[in-house]
Order: C-alpha cells, then sequence, then structure tokens
C-alpha cells in the first residue's frame, strides 16, 4: 500500500500515516509562474495500491486540480488500484439543477475524478446521498456518527438530551445519532428565502428545559445553526451545542458562532483549520485520522468497511 498526499489538508494526512504505520510517499508538487500545477512522484509506483489523501476544500479549485493530477499522473506510473480519499467532497451543495440553465457541478466532479483514473472513491459524511450514484466506479461514504456519539457520550451526561436536526433534510443523520445515545429527536422546520439567508419557523419536539445538541454535515456561513440554537434558547431549551462534520467556516462564520448562544461548536479534522478556528473558544476539533485510516486498511485487505459502523 502507498499513501500518497495533497496540500489541501497536510496535518490530516499525517495523522492517517502514523495511524497505519505507512510513511507518505514523496512527491514534489510545484507551480509555474502562471500558477499551472506540476507533480512529480519520486517512488516507483508500478503494481501498487495507491491512496491518494486530498480534501477538496478551500481554495476549492486549486485542490481538486491537484488531485486530478496525481491522479493521472499516478495512471501513468501503472498504478494497480488508485483510491480518492476524500474527507470533504466539494461542490456537493450542488448536487441537483436549483433553476433553469444551472449545472450539476457534483456529478461533473465525479465524471472528473473518474475519468483521471480513480478506482475507488472513500469520503466522509457525503452531503446528499444521491452523489454515491454519480460515480460508476465503487464509493464507500463514511459517517461521522461513531466519532460524534463517543464524544457525546463523554462530554454530556443524564437523560435530558435531544438530538436536533436543523433542517428536514438532516432527520436521517440526526435520528442516526439519537438513536445510538438513546436520546430523542427534535427537528426544526425552516424556510430559506435566499441562498444564505433562513429563517426558523417551527420546532418539532419537546426541547423545553433539556440539553440539545444540533447535528449537521456542513457548517459554512453558521447562520442556519446560530438561528437554530436562538430559537432554541427562545422556546426553553437549557443550552445548545452543535456537532458538524465538515467545518467550511467561511467569511464571518466563527465570530457568528462565538456571539450565538452556541455552548460549543464541535468539527472533524475533514477540512484544514484557519487560524480563526485553531483560536477560537468555541470551536473544538476532533479527528477522523483513526477512523478513514481504518477504512483505507480495510479497503487495502478486502475486507469490509461497513461494518465499522456496526
Amino acid at each position: 500500500m502507498k499513501l500518497i498526499a495533497g496540500n489541501s489538508n497536510r496535518p490530516l494526512a499525517e495523522a492517517i500515516s502514523a495511524y497505519l504505520g505507512i510513511a507518505l510517499t514523496q512527491a514534489a508538487i510545484r507551480r509555474f509562474s502562471d500558477m499551472e500545477i506540476f507533480l512529480e512522484i519520486l517512488e516507483n509506483m508500478r503494481g501498487e495500491n495507491v491512496f491518494v489523501l486530498q480534501s477538496t476544500s478551500y481554495p476549492a479549485n486549486d485542490n481538486l486540480m491537484e488531485l486530478l493530477i496525481t491522479l493521472d499522473a499516478l495512471r501513468r506510473a501503472s498504478a494497480n488500484r488508485i483510491t480518492a480519499v476524500l474527507p470533504y467532497y466539494g461542490y456537493a451543495r450542488q448536487d441537483r439543477k436549483t433553476g433553469p440553465r444551472t449545472p450539476i457541478s457534483a456529478k461533473l466532479v465525479a465524471n472528473l475524478i473518474t475519468t483521471a483514473g480513480a478506482h475507488r472513491v472513500l469520503t466522509l459524511d457525503l452531503h446528499a446521498g444521491q452523489i454515491q450514484g454519480f460515480f460508476d466506479i465503487p464509493l464507500d461514504n463514511l459517517i461521522s456518527a461513531p466519532v460524534f456519539t463517543k464524544d457525546i457520550k463523554d462530554t454530556f451526561d443524564g437523560n435530558d438530551l435531544v438530538v436536533v436536526s436543523p433542517d428536514v433534510g438532516g432527520v436521517v443523520r440526526a435520528r442516526s445519532i439519537a438513536s445510538r445515545l438513546n436520546a430523542d429527536l427534535a427537528i426544526i422546520d425552516k424556510r430559506r428565502e435566499r441562498v444564505g439567508v433562513s429563517e426558523v419557523m417551527n420546532i418539532i419536539g419537546d426541547v423545553q428545559g433539556r440539553r440539545c445538541v444540533l447535528v449537521d454535515d456542513i457548517v459554512d456561513s453558521a447562520g442556519t445553526l446560530c438561528n437554530a440554537a436562538e430559537a432554541l434558547i427562545r422556546v426553553g431549551a437549557e443550552e445548545v451545542a452543535a456537532y458538524v462534520t465538515h467545518g467550511v467556516l467561511s467569511g464571518g462564520a466563527v465570530g457568528r458562532i462565538s456571539a450565538s448562544p452556541l455552548k460549543e461548536m464541535v468539527i472533524t479534522d475533514s477540512i484544514l483549520a484557519t487560524e480563526a478556528v485553531r483560536l477560537s473558544n468555541s470551536i473544538r476539533q476532533l479527528s477522523i485520522a483513526p477512523l478513514l485510516g481504518e477504512a483505507i486498511k480495510r479497503i487495502n485487505d478486502e475486507a469490509s468497511v461497513s461494518s465499522l459502523f456496526d
């Protein structure tokens, strides 16, 4: 097995490397004066099972292009099997046509990854389940529920816990964690007037006097989660925390979270943390390196990946 890492999230790649006890493959990645990306792999790849570690997070286009060039280089170097490991799958929110003459960019990215040379994809908490069908190659979609469940159990005690989905689309995810915790489930019904702006309408479920844990897959501007936290406090929730897989946290999101009623936001390290995130007292990161590392090991050994979540 060989591991090769792009530049999107080197700390996570190094943590996965340490978990597996396998050194990262040496590669030279540089840019020409016009910012074209050039890559040279400095080790023999012929006949190897290779795992490419690269999140397509900010800057999304640069990191995506780096991934595609790496896949092409490995294909031309006669690697036996190439698995693209994408802790965060960028463009996932563009999974359907939202209006006339708009793209389905998540499908386009799937086509690019396949054409570039990937034989398999490993990712975490896809924004929409149907994206799995965009690929004509095998895809393993890991879930963060086991990581979050353990941390919630270690952080919270008592029987007054309620897992809350911030929208109807996230109910399946929230229900999975609620069932693992043997906790109640609540749902926030919201109306989105325009992109990036949401209005909380109704809260379905009993949250009065109880501790609420909001669960979501992506936090970008943090407007939805902060609005949800304010609504829960208004109807009598004792405290509100949030667990989100992918911390995009663009613009003034970190400041918005710090000023909100959220007691704490917990994210994974699927996306490299910015300095603002690292310095924030309101945001905490959990490592998914053991989860990804174990999945990589099982794929290489032709063992079951789904049994990770039994």
